[in-house]
């Protein structure tokens, strides 16, 4: 057994039930910070433009990048398949997150982001290790076949 399957088996084993409800909700606020990100884009693409300077080419598709894979891996995370891949995919937005956007804001202030993008990191961490739990779609659930 390779170490990806004894992570998964792992997983499978300590998943309580409570953690699936944090993983929707978490899905829930992915999916909304995606839709706000489209609203705010060109000021944010700018913060990472002063800060990591790139071609407007790959600024667009960085930005296009963030909206999808917030949408769509929250939405996976909601629904519970394929969600060690939704977390996959959101890792590197939150570290970019932390390290371009975050950090040049005031640490203390009522709703702190970055905090916020912590806590949401450490999450995606653990169901990136986790799994899915048993609340959820399970993408690698065989369909049971008819006895003929």
């Amino acid at each position: 057994m390779n170490l990806l399957q004894r992570i998964e088996l792992w997983g499978d084993r300590h998943h309580p039930r409570w953690m699936d409800i944090v993983r929707i909700a978490l899905g829930i606020f992915l999916c909304v910070k995606g839709i706000q990100f489209v609203y705010n884009m060109s000021h944010l693409m700018a913060q990472v433009d002063a800060k990591l300077p790139m071609p407007e080419f790959a600024l667009v598709v960085l930005g296009h990048y963030v909206f999808v894979a917030h949408l769509l891996g929250g939405i996976l995370l909601i629904l519970g398949a394929y969600t060690r891949i939704a977390a996959l995919i959101q890792i590197p937005i939150l570290l970019g997150a932390i390290f371009f956007v975050n950090t040049s804001r005031e640490l203390w202030r009522p709703f702190p982001e970055l905090l916020v993008s912590l806590v949401v990191l450490v999450l995606l961490v653990y169901f990136l290790v986790a799994g899915d739990g048993p609340w959820s779609i399970r993408a690698d659930d065989e369909i049971p076949k008819k006895p003929v």
